[in-house]
């Protein structure tokens, strides 16, 4: 090395140890290639944080065994907690946690509108982010847990994290003690346009039984969704609220107990005001904070190419959306929508509109690789367990079951009790019971 030279940064450091209640937290970055396939790829970081109970030494905690942890997304980062509940409680009992930012999120080599503007094209930009999906979030996976000398390890994954699950199992079977999956069984072939067309017939499912619940919020829904169309409201980032933006609320839907949380939201919708009803600071603050993918911008621009293989989504659920009129903005009676992602998105969303360009891009993009192997899979040797939830809006029963079906090994629990959400509501006995499904 020449003297005075910058010394290459270390493939991982490590960070100090916070004790918080009940639990120790510690920072891990690692720097692993944009692209696996090619060595001569630049390196990008990819943060994970460490999670431990104080329930055992720093030697026991040393010695237990990993648990790798992949959230749901794409483009969410890794779950930030100062105590230990529900599956994370769960888990700290047998297992070292480990959070991944996935790559492109939080602590990770960022992934949004400032950085892709060093890149010189939107083509150069949709090249980048080819390689944020699951196929290389599992590779960087694998990458890490060779670089921290633990043998196989237990993979559990939620919604997209379950996707990243199947695809481990496919890819690097060797690198996995167990697989735990709570909703996400993806399938495993098949266009988007078949995903949408479900989880549109789900969704409308949960509007109708919503809104016998709280049947004075049909009124409301429409009352707002005509009311943004002849008056002006603003959220508070500065745009116009529109009808199609409001009805993303619809979010809410998915959760278990969190669904009458949107009851909340719209009983306090309308203040009296001079000129007549308005949308009141608060409501728009709030519907501001769901409806905004400031926070979360991958999630926009790679939503539906993870379910690509072979082909271009083509925006896919705008599509889709003509053959369910009773979701358009200007129906009689609009219902919300779920987590479709539609072009519309990246003019009215002021995080997205300098990503339009590469958002197109992605969406004609027709030669993704191959995310799963059927033919692996249906030899699977390694204990896995899924929960299925009967009602999700996210990721359809039917669907799942069927790749189920093809999945050697994986033990499945079918339940009506909870919805896409539901280890925020029963988390510790839902891991315990998948883990128990796992083990002899």
């Amino acid at each position: 090395m020449n003297q005075g030279a910058t010394p290459p940064a270390a493939d991982h450091t490590v960070g100090r140890t916070l004790v918080l209640r009940g639990l120790r937290a510690t920072g891990h970055v690692f720097r692993v290639p944009l692209d696996h396939a090619d060595p001569t790829s630049a390196d990008i970081e990819v943060f994970a944080r460490e999670y431990s109970s104080l329930e055992h030494t720093d030697d026991e905690a040393a010695r237990l065994p990993w648990l790798l942890f992949l959230q749901g997304g794409p483009g969410g980062r890794g779950v930030r907690t100062t105590h230990l509940s529900g599956w994370m409680k769960a888990a700290a009992r047998d297992f070292r946690i480990l959070m991944l930012d996935q790559r492109g999120t939080g602590l990770s080599t960022p992934a949004d509108a400032a950085t892709l503007a060093s890149l010189p094209t939107p083509q150069a930009q949709a090249d980048y982010l080819a390689h944020f999906r699951a196929d290389s979030i599992v590779a960087d996976a694998e990458l890490i847990r060779r670089r921290l000398g633990s043998p196989p390890w237990t993979v559990f994954g939620q919604s997209y994290g379950g996707f990243c699950t199947l695809t481990y199992l496919s890819a690097a079977p060797a690198g996995i003690e167990r697989a735990l999956i709570t909703g996400g069984l993806a399938p495993l072939s098949g266009s988007p346009d078949e995903v949408y067309r479900a989880t549109f017939a789900r969704v409308e499912e949960r509007n109708r039984e919503y809104f016998a619940w709280y049947p004075e919020d049909r009124d409301l829904v429409t009352r707002i969704a005509r009311h943004v169309e002849d008056v002006e409201e603003y959220l508070p980032s500065g745009e116009r609220l529109t009808a199609r933006r409001f009805q993303m609320v619809g979010s809410f839907l998915g959760g278990n107990t969190r669904v009458h949380g949107l009851h909340y939201l719209l009983e306090d919708a309308f203040t009296r005001a001079p000129g007549g009803p308005r949308l009141s600071a608060s409501f728009l603050e709030q519907v501001h904070g769901i409806v905004s993918r400031a926070s979360q911008p991958l999630y926009a621009l790679l939503h539906e190419s993870i379910y690509c293989q072979g082909s271009a989504s083509a925006w896919a659920a705008q599509r889709v959306l003509e053959e369910y009129p009773q979701f358009r903005e200007d129906a009689a009676e609009p219902l919300l929508t779920g987590e479709m992602i539609y072009p519309w998105y990246f003019e009215e969303d002021p995080a997205l509109r300098p990503l339009r360009a590469v958002a197109d891009l992605l969406a004609e993009k027709d030669d993704w690789g191959t995310l799963y192997d059927a033919d692996v899979l249906a030899t699977n040797t390694i204990p896995a367990a899924a929960a299925v939830y009967r009602h999700d809006i996210y990721v359809d029963r039917n669907l799942s079951l069927a790749t189920a079906a093809v999945v050697r090994n994986l033990q499945v629990w079918e339940t009506d009790e909870f919805h896409h959400d539901g280890i925020a509501d029963d988390g510790e006995a839902i891991f315990e019971r998948l883990l128990s499904m796992t083990r002899p």
